[in-house]
């Protein structure tokens, strides 16, 4: 899993309440158990409205995504973190998310911020136009134009999202302690 310190660039301003699973991938995508190319069929129903977001060009390449509320909801499909991870998204702010979905985006190395609706209303205004900031060292979302938003993370998760360790890789971090203890044990 790749490390997230600092996220800086355009957001896409989707701002959406209730975008499910089914939304960020369709089913008919499920089939891969890869994650590579996922991200072209991100938002494919969004897609196909003239003028979304996820077309305009002055967002391309955004490493954030600004939702509505109940952000993930649905199925309980790993392929959403997935395609947003292969999207180049890898961080979204809203102001809920479903309990699953924040799970698998963590597993996955995407940062799920939670700030409350006018924090990102005043997000989705600026979005527009200018890059945001996405800081786990302050704990902050930040603009331009000096807005400051505070949010909290669990401190577990904080460390391993800034440490870029998954499961796999907090396992291999403490190596030493459990050579160490089957050296002890005869295991």
């Amino acid at each position: 899993m790749k490390s997230v310190r600092l996220l800086h660039g355009p957001a896409y301003p989707l701002g959406r309440k209730n975008i499910d699973t089914d939304v960020i991938i369709g089913a008919e995508h499920l089939k891969t158990i890869t994650r590579a190319g996922l991200g072209r069929h991100a938002f494919e129903t969004i897609r196909r409205e003239p003028g979304n977001v996820f077309d305009d060009p002055r967002f391309q390449g955004a490493p954030i995504l600004i939702a509505g509320d109940n952000f993930g909801c649905g199925s309980s499909r790993e392929h959403a973190a997935w395609a947003l991870d292969d999207l180049g998204i890898r961080a979204v702010i809203a102001p809920s998310f479903s309990d699953i979905f924040s799970g698998n985006a963590f597993k996955n190395g995407i940062v799920a911020v939670v700030l409350d609706q006018p924090a990102v209303d005043r997000l989705l205004e600026v979005a527009a136009e200018l890059p945001l900031t996405v800081d786990l060292e302050t704990m902050t979302v930040t603009t331009p134009l000096q807005d400051r938003f505070h949010f909290h993370l669990d401190p577990f998760r904080r460390e391993c999202l800034m440490g870029g360790l998954d499961e796999i890789g907090l396992t291999t971090a403490s190596e030493p302690a459990i050579r160490a203890y089957e050296a002890r044990t005869g295991i």
